[in-house]
């Protein structure tokens, strides 16, 4: 069997991390398995629905390297979804429901309030075409739902395990609403049968949508694929994921964070499963190394500061060659290979690097407080070449010839070279200022004097 697999999220927002951990392990599946993956996009929801949150979906995937093989919208297919619900409605599996909202919560409120499930009660099979019409003459529209049948409904879910329903516990759920527009559920199966889908990935809160959706299949004549569902994410204390983790995006993580694509990738292609979180580079090895059975029914917690800390390893492992267009694209196209393996090593992300190169290269305006005590630590400047041992060497010497040490001693040496009380490593930094602007700058304010 030829593994065919869709990721679809709905253009009702930007891209959020909860969303793209399906989308990277439903990938991954793809590729270990040599499968096709569809991305799908699913727009039956028309007033939230917006053009710009398609566009953003399709550059996260991009950015993230999570190449589709094949693109469908559900908004084009709207004729052969009317056509399966003909055809489910001839069968008697849709039939019109004429309930307003307010009797349905009456319904479910006195049902709750007896201790019992939240059931439809199908009253609405029991109308007479004469009750219709009146309903109708009012100005009722129906919606219509699914009729459920009263068996098991079992499968063996790749992340869960055995999974039973007794569908006779299932209420029919609301596939059509009143103005006569498909829901998700139904939207969702004809497309899963029409592309060939053999294996639906996604969270474990459509594992309940999963029971009605086995029936969809089979009620259209059509083989059930096999589902995986991964459990929810959980902040870093183990609660449910809080809202500003829950809402955080593919794109904030992109412009607002600055973090490597592969940083996410390496953190989600893993969180929850037994294999340990490392930091790759290349997305190669996480297909060679992907197995569905080893994510776990336990929710994982997403940690930003893991993700910062895996972030900061790539960008450490990162060659020049490799980083060369986007430095250039940074407007640092003088920077050379000898700069960047002397700061990359004390990079949280890639775009520190400008700061790095600022300090380096200027304009800087020096802070110096005490004029005499620069020109004393600029007269004892080591002579060149400079190189990684030259800070330690220059400050014991300033130490000894003034007697400073501790703060008195590095704060005014750094603020007189980089014009700032903190920022990169001197001992780094002080090698890519090189004696002549190190001596300027020492000197600054006593030469304009």
């Amino acid at each position: 069997m030829s593994v065919r697999v869709r990721f679809a999220p709905s253009p009702t927002g930007y891209l959020h991390v909860g969303n793209v951990r399906a989308a990277i392990v439903t990938w991954l599946f793809a590729r270990k398995n040599g499968g096709s993956f569809l991305l799908r996009i699913d727009d039956t929801d028309v007033e939230r629905s917006k053009p710009e949150y398609e566009a953003d979906i399709e550059a996260a995937m991009n950015w993230l390297g999570l190449n589709w093989d094949d693109h469908a919208r559900q908004r084009d297919r709207g004729d052969r979804y009317n056509a399966v619900i003909e055809q489910l409605k001839s069968n008697g599996r849709l039939y019109a429901c004429y309930e307003t909202a307010d009797e349905l919560a009456l319904k479910r409120k006195t049902l709750l309030s007896r201790g019992l499930p939240p059931i439809y009660d199908r009253a609405a099979l029991n109308l007479t075409d004469e009750q219709k019409a009146k309903f109708e003459a009012e100005g009722r529209k129906p919606h219509w739902r699914f009729k459920m049948n009263p068996t098991s409904i079992e499968w063996d879910d790749l992340v869960r395990g055995a999974v039973k329903f007794d569908g006779a516990l299932v209420s029919d759920p609301v596939l059509i609403r009143e103005d006569g527009t498909p829901l998700y559920h139904l939207c969702s199966v004809i497309d899963d049968i029409d592309y060939k889908i053999t294996h639906v990935v996604r969270g474990e809160d459509h594992v309940s949508n999963t029971a009605m959706h086995v029936q969809m299949f089979e009620a259209i004549g059509a083989p059930v694929p096999q589902f995986a569902h991964l459990p929810m994410i959980s902040d870093s204390e183990g609660g449910k994921l809080s809202k500003r983790l829950g809402s955080l995006s593919v794109r904030d993580l992109r412009e607002n964070e600055k973090l490597e694509p592969m940083a996410i990738i390496s953190l989600m292609s893993r969180l929850g499963s037994a294999d340990p979180i490392e930091p790759f580079t290349s997305i190669q090895p996480l297909i060679d190394q992907f197995d569905m059975s080893k994510f776990s029914k336990g929710a994982p917690k997403f940690d930003m500061e893991e993700l910062l800390r895996l972030n900061a390893k790539i960008v450490h492992e990162l060659s020049f060659a490799s980083v060369k267009d986007r430095l250039a694209a940074m407007g640092l196209k003088d920077l050379d290979e000898n700069f960047w393996n002397a700061v990359r090593p004390n990079l949280d992300r890639m775009s520190d690097v400008q700061d790095w190169w600022n300090v380096a290269n200027g304009p800087v305006e020096p802070i110096i407080n005490d004029s005499d005590f620069a020109a004393q630590a600029a007269e004892l400047l080591p002579a060149a070449p400079w190189d990684g041992t030259t800070w330690k060497a220059w400050t014991e010497a300033v130490k000894a010839a003034t007697g400073r040490k501790g703060k008195d001693l590095f704060m005014p040496l750094r603020q007189a070279l980089t014009g700032m009380d903190h920022g990169p490593e001197l001992a780094v930094l002080l090698p890519l200022i090189g004696p002549d602007k190190a001596r300027q700058r020492l000197t600054a304010k006593r030469a304009a004097a």
